[in-house]
Formats: C-alpha cells, sequence, structure tokens
C-alpha cells in the first residue's frame, strides 16, 4: 500500500467523484480508478460504491477513510516537528472558534497568534460550540474555543477561561426596558432561539424546567446576524451572552436584560484527550488565554468573569 493510494482515495470520498479527485490531485481519471482499483484488491472488500449519481465510501471504506486521513495526518505533520527542533515553531494549525464571541474578538486572537509565532499558518473555522467539539472529537479541529455547560460533559481535555452571563435582548415592543427580569417573566416572553443542541438553548431550558416553567420558543434561528434580526423586528426575544450584543449587530437595540437568577455558560479551549498536539498546536493552546484575557480586560466587557489560570 502506497501514500499516494490513500491521498487518493481520501480526496475521492471528500469530492464524492473520481472526476473532481482526479483534478485535484492532477493525475488522469483512468490511472486514479486503476490505483484505486489495487487499493481495493489489496485490501480484499470493496471500499466505494459506484453510481450514476457519484462515488460514496462503503461502511468498509468509511472505516479505511477515518484511519487513512489520521495516517495521512501523522506524515504531513512530520516536517513540522522536525523543523521545530531548530527552535522555531511552525507548521498549522486547525483552531475552531465559536461564531458567539463576534468578529472582533475572532480577529484579535488571530492577529495576536500571527504576532507571536509568525511561522504557524492558522486554518479557521467558525462554527457553534457543538459543531465544534464534534469536530475536535473527529479530529477534525486541532482545538477549539467554546461555550460549554456542565450539563453536557464529554470526554475532550478543556482549559476553562471565563464565565459568561446570559441576558435577554427584546424590542420594547415586547417587553419594558429593565435592568433585569425573572425566569418567570421570561417565560411569558415569545422568543427567537437557536437549536436545541446548542449551549445557551440548553442551559435556558434546564434551569426554566428546574423552575416549572418553559420557554415560548416562537421560531428557531442558528444564525446570529439572522436571530438579531428577528428581535430587531419584534417577532420575539433571544437569551444571548451579554458581552455579544454590540458585536453581534445589535447596538441599535435597548440594552439587554439581565435574568435572574444568574444564568452562566463557560468558555474553554478544548482539545482531543487522546490525540497529542503538534509543537505548533501547544504552542497556540499556551498563548490563547493570555490574549483572550488581554482582549476581554481591554474592552471591558459585561457580564464576564474570568476563571481560568494563564
Amino acid at each position: 500500500m502506497q501514500f499516494r493510494q490513500l491521498r487518493y482515495f481520501c480526496k475521492i470520498v471528500e469530492s464524492g467523484s473520481f472526476s473532481r479527485a482526479a483534478a485535484t490531485v492532477h493525475i488522469a481519471q483512468p490511472a486514479l480508478s486503476q490505483q484505486i482499483a489495487d487499493l481495493e484488491a489489496r485490501m480484499g472488500v470493496e471500499l466505494l460504491h459506484r453510481s450514476a449519481r457519484g462515488v460514496r465510501a462503503t461502511c468498509a471504506g468509511e472505516i479505511f477513510y477515518a484511519e487513512a486521513t489520521e495516517i495521512l495526518r501523522e506524515l504531513d505533520a512530520i516536517p513540522e516537528r522536525i523543523r521545530s527542533i531548530e527552535g522555531i515553531v511552525e507548521g498549522s494549525v486547525r483552531l475552531g472558534i465559536t461564531g458567539v464571541l463576534g468578529p472582533r474578538m475572532t480577529m484579535s486572537l488571530v492577529t495576536g497568534c500571527r504576532e507571536a509565532l509568525p511561522k504557524v499558518f492558522l486554518k479557521l473555522v467558525v462554527s457553534d460550540s457543538t459543531t465544534l467539539k464534534e469536530q475536535v472529537s473527529a479530529r477534525e479541529l486541532d482545538m477549539a474555543i467554546t461555550f460549554e455547560s456542565e450539563l453536557s460533559p464529554n470526554a475532550l481535555s478543556r482549559r476553562v477561561l471565563f464565565r459568561q452571563r446570559l441576558c435577554l435582548a427584546v424590542h420594547p415592543q415586547l417587553a419594558t426596558p429593565s435592568r433585569s427580569i425573572s425566569l418567570a417573566e421570561l417565560a411569558k416572553i415569545p422568543l427567537v432561539m437557536p437549536s436545541k443542541h446548542t449551549v445557551v438553548r440548553k442551559v435556558l431550558d434546564h434551569s426554566l424546567a428546574q423552575h416549572g416553567l418553559s420557554a415560548r420558543i416562537e421560531t428557531e434561528v442558528d444564525d446570529i446576524p439572522s436571530l438579531i434580526a428577528a428581535v430587531r423586528t419584534g417577532l420575539g426575544g433571544a437569551v444571548i451572552m451579554a458581552s455579544s450584543v454590540a458585536d453581534i449587530g445589535g447596538e441599535d437595540l435597548p440594552p439587554p436584560m439581565l435574568i435572574e437568577p444568574p444564568l452562566f455558560v463557560t468558555a474553554a479551549i478544548v482539545s482531543s484527550s487522546d490525540a497529542p498536539l503538534t509543537r505548533a498546536g501547544e504552542a497556540v493552546g499556551a498563548l490563547l488565554p493570555s490574549l483572550i484575557k488581554r482582549y476581554l480586560q481591554t474592552e471591558d466587557l459585561p457580564g464576564v468573569d474570568w476563571v481560568g489560570v494563564e
């Protein structure tokens, strides 16, 4: 078995087509087909299901794809490990950042990493916390900055950073603006919220249930800008993080109301507990807490309590 056959196979699975994969790896399609046929003969099992609609991995192929991907990642990491022996941290790091942190904080972290680690190339993925943790578990990301709650423990390694208090953003026609709002009052207001798998939604639903209450969900919106737009039209309120209102486009709304009793989510850097980071990954992971703490102190964001250790 040759490493190039692993790369060819992975490209076919990812593109779903022999022709697209052939164009990507710069090899003629007949030659690519022969390489995969040789691979399947060596493995003694069909790895790809071919049809008029395209190509997909068989059950055996899915297992082979996962193993091949891991082997190729290790292979690709060898040059940066060798170069790092010279004392300069070099390589690429796949970093996930939850979208609710907002673009300003995200770009501040990217800029800080680039200044401190100029030879490290960041591959940035912005998504929701649940998806990012799944990608870290699947080793599609080296690490991710996510929000978590004690309601959803998992096997990932984590470095706790700060607690973030939740609040209600709402149009004045739905609720009289005030500094705070009780859970009982919140339960009466129609809400526009992310889907149930998200951390904020889990915390809200759990807290309401503990008090014998339930949320009035008007509609579910996972896209943050669309959620704020829905609040702006008066469709419903949204439970969000106190520090993120202006950075996600809600600066024209009334000041958000703090929820009483306080509801919190916790920011953490998560990584795989059974896959060691490269030296570049370790360097980024060690740098991020100080960059995040400096940003929070500079911006003086509301509802944030630093609980981590630099």
